[in-house]
This record gives C-alpha cells, sequence and structure tokens, in this order.
C-alpha cells in the first residue's frame, strides 16, 4: 500500500485562512441575516485598473489572429514584462539587474512555497515570529521543521521573537542557521525595518554563509521616506539574497496570479562536494520542469502597470487602501487599543483586549460586531495576544467596520 509523506501528517489541522474560513461559514450559516465585514483575509476588492484591462483586452485579441496567436511562452517570462520590472522597480533604486536574474511566475506564494525545494533538507532555518505561516507550513512539508510542540513551536525551526517590547525587530539567530525568511513591510505586523537594521541581516548572511529569502510582496505600500523598497538597496544583499514581488496587492492580481523572484548570479550555496552552485541555476532548472509560465494576456495586464497611466492607476489603488488602514487605525486608537502597522503597509496589528486571547477575541468579534479579522496566535507563539486586521475592503464597508470598533470594549 502507498503511503502518506510523514511530514505532512505532522501539520496542525488546517490552515490558518481555512480555520477562519471554517468558522465564519459556521457562524453565518446560525445567523443567516447577520451583515459580516470582512477585515481578515488579505484580498483585495478594488478592480483591475483601465491601463492593466486595456493591454489584457488586447492581448487577448492577439490571442484570436494566428499571426499574433502565443502558444507556450518563455519559460521565465516575456522579455517585454522582465525589461519593465528592471526599468521601473529596481533601476530607480540604484540596483542593476541581468535579464536573468528576473523570474516571472504565477505568484510569490507559490515562489516562496516552492524556492525551499532548492536547498538540503538538513538546512537549518529562522523564521521570525509571528511569521507568514507558508514559510514555516512548506519546510515542515519538507521534513525540516521536526516535531510540533504543545506550544505551537517547530523543534527543528530558529524562531526570532518579535513583538512590542523588541519593537518587533527580530534579533539575529543565537546558533548558525543557513536560511532566513524576512518579510519587509511585514505580514502579519504591518512594521518595517530600517535600512540600518537591515544592513545588519545582511551583514550576518554574509560572514555566515546563510541565504535570506526577501518577501517584498507589500513594497508598494512605504509611505514614508528611507525605508528600503528592496534588500537590494543594501550593500552586498546580492551576494545573499531572494527576492519575492507580487502584482496582488500591487496592482490587483489576487486572482489574476502575477508576480516574480529576483535570484542574483551572486547567491550561491554549497554543492555537497566542497564547491558551490548558483541559486539562479538550480531555479532555472526548478522551474523549466515544474512550471510552464504565466498566460500571455495577464503578462501583458502586469506590463502595464508600468505605463504612465498604470503607475497613476495603481497608485491611486494603494492610496485608496491605505486611507482605509488610517480609518482603522484611528478608531482602534479612540477606543485605547495599542495598534502597530497600517502606515508602510496594509495590515493593522493590535493588542488584544485584556483578558481575551487572540482566537477568543476572534470570536467576540465577529459574534458580537460581526467583523472578520486575524487571531495572531495563528502566526505563531509570539503573535498571541495579538489580532491582524487588513485595509483590503471597501471605504464603505471600512468605515462602518470603525464605525463599529467604537463599540470595543
Amino acid at each position: 500500500m502507498a503511503e502518506a509523506n510523514a511530514n505532512l501528517l505532522k501539520l496542525p489541522g488546517s490552515y490558518l485562512f481555512a480555520e477562519i474560513a471554517k468558522r465564519v461559514r459556521a457562524f453565518t450559516q446560525a445567523h443567516p441575516d447577520a451583515d459580516i465585514i470582512r477585515l481578515g483575509i488579505g484580498d483585495v476588492t478594488q478592480p483591475l485598473c483601465p491601463a492593466v484591462i486595456q493591454a489584457m483586452r488586447d492581448a487577448v485579441d492577439e490571442m484570436a489572429r494566428a499571426e499574433t496567436f502565443k502558444g507556450y511562452g518563455p519559460d521565465y517570462g516575456y522579455a517585454f514584462l522582465v525589461d519593465a520590472i528592471r526599468a521601473g522597480d529596481y533601476a530607480p533604486l540604484g540596483v542593476d539587474l541581468a535579464f536573468d536574474e528576473v523570474f516571472i511566475s504565477d505568484g510569490s506564494k507559490c515562489d516562496v512555497a516552492n524556492f525551499q525545494e532548492l536547498f538540503s533538507a538538513e538546512s537549518r532555518v529562522a523564521v521570525t515570529d509571528p511569521v507568514y505561516p507558508v514559510y514555516v507550513d512548506t519546510n515542515a512539508m519538507a521534513g525540516r521543521a521536526g516535531e510540533l510542540t504543545p506550544q505551537g513551536r517547530w523543534q527543528g525551526l530558529v524562531y526570532l521573537p518579535c513583538h512590542a517590547e523588541n519593537g518587533f525587530v527580530p534579533a539575529l539567530p543565537e546558533r548558525p542557521v543557513d536560511i532566513i525568511y524576512l518579510c519587509y513591510p511585514n505580514n502579519p505586523t504591518g512594521t518595517t525595518l530600517t535600512r540600518g537594521q537591515l544592513q545588519q541581516w545582511v551583514d550576518y548572511a554574509r560572514d555566515t554563509g546563510a541565504v535570506i529569502l526577501y518577501d517584498a510582496a507589500y513594497r508598494a505600500y512605504i509611505t514614508r521616506a528611507g525605508i528600503p523598497r528592496s534588500i537590494y538597496e543594501i550593500a552586498g544583499a546580492d551576494k545573499v539574497a531572494v527576492e519575492f514581488c507580487s502584482f496582488s496587492k500591487t496592482a490587483g492580481f489576487t486572482g489574476t496570479r502575477c508576480a516574480y523572484t529576483v535570484v542574483p548570479h551572486a547567491v550561491a550555496v554549497g554543492d555537497g562536494s566542497g564547491g558551490k552552485v548558483e541559486l539562479n541555476a538550480l531555479w532555472k532548472r526548478r522551474q523549466s520542469t515544474k512550471f510552464n509560465g504565466v498566460a500571455y494576456p495577464v503578462q501583458r495586464g502586469a506590463a502595464a502597470v508600468y505605463t504612465p497611466q498604470g503607475r497613476a492607476q495603481t497608485q491611486a489603488t494603494v492610496a485608496y487602501y491605505m486611507e482605509n488602514a488610517r480609518i482603522i487605525r484611528d478608531a482602534l486608537a479612540a477606543r485605547g487599543v495599542t495598534v502597530f502597522g497600517g502606515v508602510d503597509a496594509p495590515y493593522i496589528w493590535m493588542r488584544t483586549p485584556a483578558g481575551l486571547d487572540s482566537w477568543a477575541f476572534f470570536d467576540y468579534l465577529l459574534e458580537s460586531l460581526h467583523i472578520v479579522g486575524t487571531p495572531g496566535a495563528g502566526f505563531g507563539p509570539s503573535g498571541e495576544g495579538y489580532f491582524r486586521l487588513t485595509a483590503f475592503n471597501t471605504l464603505a464597508l471600512t468605515r462602518r467596520a470603525a464605525e463599529r470598533f467604537a463599540k470595543l470594549p
């Protein structure tokens, strides 16, 4: 008889957001007239901008004509999109990327989840705590995490606690690690690192031979000057870091699916025989075997984000969501709630009221105020006592949620 991968059997019963959906579904079935406002999962509500829609329409028309029809696309993305990313996202930051260091994909979640396949099963992994669950779960699936303790920590992972007391700035690992996951602006806390703080991580990786997997999915939401939008703005990062970026939150592609990953040639790991191998070459090999690319109309739509019209329109949508974040922050602060994030990120990270753990507060919000959020404990042990709200709903519903927050204890 075939047997299951034992590592998957070690995972908790359900993915965090699947558990939230299950609880909300049960509540709505019992209370069908409840007016639920969803500020939980980070899905967007505003439509694709006109420039993107027009580019996709034109591309679909091309697919209808034999002379312009496209079959299989280039393994790593069409040149028009790769070049737009290099010129639009990196050149303004003073970062010069080679053409074959940018890989187009159908989502940064997929890339972040899959990239761990390039490392040995014995690699030691460090994650911030709280953390985006995909970083943890995919390494658990690969067998690097060991056993899950009753406290919710995996024995094989190195946790880097982030909380109000340390300003949500993770300390460098106390024991050697090989892979470091960083996400800034951060999901779930909505906080950022300064250039100096990020430089410490790059220096650590260069000194120890570790690789940083840097999730920059929320870079478009940075509003303050001086906050790095890419890890490659930091000296030496091109030797030790891989960066994941997405059009999902930048341009509303959560359902359209398009992203990219940057893998500099200089980032190398041991080959098991005393030599080194480029992660770029390994990722090329992995993608050419397991991935068939992103649809041509979708890539045309993504490229339109970099046109003058596309930039103006997507920036307006980002500003729309950040206004939602301000409204949520102000409403919570008016009730005396301690809040973080929501300034350079679309996430608001709040302390739960005294006497309520994060899941109890989830139930309270759902049952009493008919608002859905995300319990901090779902992001790791250090998330207990905190709660995440998102700014991705409509302005009208966000204002209504703010009115309900006035009833918080």
